[in-house]
């Protein structure tokens, strides 16, 4: 099997990507430069020849040398001084015909001149030309050489040699490509460094490693259920998570806002300040109780933010009830155990002792007891985890001496999926441990559970022949903490109830006499309100 093919790391591409950009504008910049120098160059000895033509043609000797019978004894040498003096290629001075009386070379004095561009000058022009004369392509100057009487007598060319030229463009080319050279050593260096720097920057990933983690950091924060909020060191909102926005319900757009502006009462700050993390601290936002923790970025030892996770604390309270009815079932199931253990003696001691009758008698009494509350539980009631509640609730009556009774008429089928089975057997749980209360060490204590599901509500009952409650109590049984019997820690069972009921949008009746004992009704409806 082949291995991975690694994709390029980010610092080659940095580098590689600007190498070529840097040697591709410097060729670009080198030949714009070299065109535009060759231009100047061009310009500047056209120009340069073109003066010099008008101040040699403006010479009283030069002119002064027409009247001569041989105007070349004069021009000549003089022309050849000023040619090596100005550092022309050529200065060439003809007749009007285009017989040369001046020439760089001798031997060349009084043939025509040369190029075909004389022309403008018999016009009386000065001009600048480009022309291949007997020395090459050249540039030239050219123009008339009037006498005093404004006579044009001759012409006068001054030029440089088109291979000069290039050949003074190729050395400033050198230059300006040595210059060049140095840049993209420099652009080299640069990338190097910006390479690094990046790679410094994002820890050393890779950018296919970044998108990975993008990816992944996503779809890790659409799937928490908890919310998360980061903060960056000036309290700017730097991510939020789908969930963070479902529990704060949040609509608008609060990435790149502060975060005071949003969530007042948050206490990022506090821990920015700090560097210290704040655990499991209870608040309320935005009208919720929540449980929030909030820990510190760090990057070499500085504070760079702040990561805030939280949840609803509703959510904890309903799986702590959960929890704690799932231990009541247990420990409800194991007083059964124990009631039928002791029951289980007394059989086995009185056969032992030869009262069969007796024994026959108890079991019996026993089987129809249960064989008739578990026809009710078991033919009557089909959601499984209430027929579990009720046996456990069965069994803890029979260990506290209370007659606990499953009205014959109950009847309940399996819970609508809106109705979570957690507030249900939290309702049914807490009212008929409360009936227990109430009749507790009575030895009369009869506890009846009523339920049915026949029309558009369930209805939960539970009736104790306990003492009653008084009209005033009935106010505040329902309150957290508050108990009919005073006692500390107590009073939590009928506030779970409510709330549980409110949750459903079910409502809750009582109705007590004093000396004859209560009746806890609980109305659920079966559909959702639309």
């Amino acid at each position: 099997m082949k291995p991975k093919k690694l994709p390029m790391s980010l610092q080659t591409k940095i580098i590689g990507s600007n190498i070529v950009n840097t040697i591709f504008i410097i060729f670009i910049f080198l030949v714009i430069s070299l065109v535009i120098e060759y231009k100047q160059l061009e310009r500047q000895m056209g120009n340069q020849a073109l003066q010099l033509a008008r101040t040699l043609a403006s010479m009283p000797s030069v002119i002064s040398a027409f009247d001569d019978k041989d105007p070349s004894i004069t021009l000549q040498p003089l022309m050849n001084k000023i040619r090596k003096e100005t550092g022309a290629e050529f200065i060439v001075v003809g007749n009007t015909n285009g017989i040369r009386y001046a020439h760089p070379d001798d031997k060349k004095l009084g043939l025509s001149m040369v190029g075909g561009d004389n022309s403008p000058a018999l016009k009386g022009e000065f001009y600048v030309s480009k022309a291949k004369g007997s020395l090459g392509m050249s540039i030239r100057g050219k123009g008339p050489i009037i006498d005093q009487q404004g006579k044009i007598v001759g012409i006068i060319s001054v030029g440089y040699l088109i291979s000069d030229l290039q050949e003074d463009a190729f050395q400033r080319g050198k230059e300006i490509g040595l210059i060049s050279l140095i840049v993209v050593l420099i652009g080299i260096l640069a990338s190097y460094l910006l390479a690094r720097n990046i790679r410094r920057t994002t820890l050393g990933l890779e950018p296919h490693e970044m998108t990975s983690l993008y990816l992944e950091r996503n779809a890790i924060l659409y799937s928490i259920k908890e919310g998360i909020i980061s903060v960056d060191k000036e309290g700017f909102v730097t991510m939020i998570n789908q969930s963070a926005k479902e529990l704060l319900n949040i609509k608008e757009e609060i990435v790149n806002h502060k975060i005071e502006s949003i969530l007042p009462n948050t206490g990022v700050y506090r821990v920015l300040e700090s560097g210290k993390p704040d655990r499991d601290h209870e608040i309320i936002l935005r009208n919720k109780h929540m449980i929030i923790n909030r820990t510190p970025i760090f990057e070499k030892g500085e504070v760079i933010g702040v990561v805030s996770t939280f949840r609803d604390k509703t959510e904890i309270n309903k799986m702590i009830e959960t929890l704690s009815e799932v231990q009541k079932y247990s420990e409800d199931l194991r007083a059964q155990t124990h009631e039928f253990s002791n029951k289980l003696y007394v059989i086995s001691g009185l056969l032992q002792l030869g009262k069969y009758d007796e024994a026959i008698e108890m079991i019996q009494a026993e089987s129809a007891l249960h064989e008739n509350q578990n026809k009710i539980i078991f033919d009557q009631i089909f959601d499984t985890k209430i027929q579990a509640l009720l046996l456990g609730k069965l069994g803890k009556a029979s260990e506290k001496k209370i007659r606990f009774v499953i009205d014959e008429n109950s009847s309940m089928g399996p819970l609508p999926k809106h109705i979570s089975y957690s507030y249900v057997i939290s309702i049914i749980g807490n009212l008929i441990d409360n009936a227990f209360e109430a009749v507790e060490g009575n030895p009369a204590g009869e506890v009846t559970f009523f339920a049915i599901d026949v029309g558009e509500d369930l209805i939960i009952e539970v009736y104790d022949n306990g003492p009653g409650i008084s009209a005033e109590q009935t106010e505040k049984i329902f309150e957290t903490g508050y108990s009919t019997k005073g006692e500390e820690n107590r009073g939590f069972g009928l506030a779970i109830v409510k709330q549980s009921v409110e949750k459903l949008a079910g409502t809750i009746e009582v109705q007590s006499n004093p000396g004859k004992g209560t009746v806890l009704a609980v109305y659920l409806p079966k559909k959702m309100a639309s």
